[in-house]
């Protein structure tokens, strides 16, 4: 059985390829580890030489490297976290993965990492994490920015993500893994995801393969927020917000919930994004760079 060489480093090439991009010399990045209070480590991606003033949050079912395209672009000093369950971080407290329980631990690393508030970025139920986050620690955070995602987000409107998320505990080979991403993913390059799940699964020592966070499946069935009321989150903010919104299939934000986040957020901006679905930041990765830049002033 082939075992795939794997340099979670070595790809950024293969990014920078895909979008035209000029690396002049390999990008400064390094893997780092917050000690949680309760023995359990959060890992993620710190980029640049100084503290980090942009931290971002992935996804369900993601990790850290979804942001490699927009942080080679980006430049500067961030800090890109594997969320509990995901990536390299251990699982949840008490094995929870819902926005509110993954906050506390994003705060422990946002404070061990980040000298000033800082730009928080999060994507999908990364980005229901970043409001919570933003509620319970307005200091931390000058500016927030949500990617394809509201409080208003239901089980319905993502049953397209859930089904992928829901689908086998494991695979056989590789190329299965390749062939199931590809068939919900039918917009992005095989390339690319293929280099993502070289990011997200890890072969195991029969030779099959599982997603980094299936290892810690209880409470990823859904992506729903939680039991607290994120919309009174949103209305509680003290800093800009700003909802980046996919306007191609695939996206899970509608008219309504862009609606209600410009009414609930006290002082609200939305940027839709042409092309882009769900995964802005798979999609059209160029453009969130230029949005997050200009946001983050």
């Amino acid at each position: 059985m082939a075992h795939h060489e794997y340099d979670e480093f070595g790809l950024f090439d293969e990014n920078a390829a895909e979008w035209d991009l000029t690396l002049d010399a390999p990008p400064k990045v390094e893997r780092i580890t917050t000690a949680l209070a309760d023995g359990r480590t959060l890992s993620g991606l710190r980029w640049g030489d100084g503290p980090p003033t942009m931290v971002l949050l992935h996804g369900g079912a993601q990790n850290a490297h979804t942001y490699d395209t927009v942080a080679l672009v980006l430049g500067g000093d961030l800090l890109c976290l594997d969320l509990p369950g995901h990536g390299h971080s251990d699982g949840g407290a008490d094995g929870r993965l819902d926005p509110t329980s993954m906050a506390s631990d994003v705060i422990t690393a946002i404070t061990a990492a980040c000298e000033g508030p800082i730009t928080l970025v999060g994507m999908s139920l990364g980005g229901l994490c970043a409001i919570a986050v933003a509620a319970a620690r307005p200091d931390l955070v000058a500016r927030l920015v949500l990617i394809d995602i509201t409080p208003g987000v239901t089980g319905s409107k993502a049953s397209h993500i859930t089904d992928f998320i829901n689908g086998p505990p494991g695979f056989e080979s590789f190329e299965d893994l390749v062939a199931r991403t590809m068939a919900f993913n039918p917009t992005r390059s095989e390339a690319s995801l293929r280099r993502g799940i070289l990011h997200n699964a890890v072969q195991l020592d029969d030779g099959t393969w599982v997603w980094r966070w299936a290892r810690h499946r209880q409470g990823m069935a859904t992506v729903a927020p939680d039991q607290v009321d994120l919309w009174a989150s949103v209305a509680s903010l003290s800093m800009p917000a700003l909802l980046v919104r996919g306007m191609a299939e695939g996206s899970v934000v509608d008219d309504d919930d862009e609606a209600r986040f410009l009414a609930e957020a006290p002082d609200p901006r939305v940027a839709r994004v042409e092309g882009a679905g769900h995964s802005v930041q798979g999609d059209q990765p160029l453009e969130l760079a230029a949005l997050l830049a200009s946001f983050a002033g």
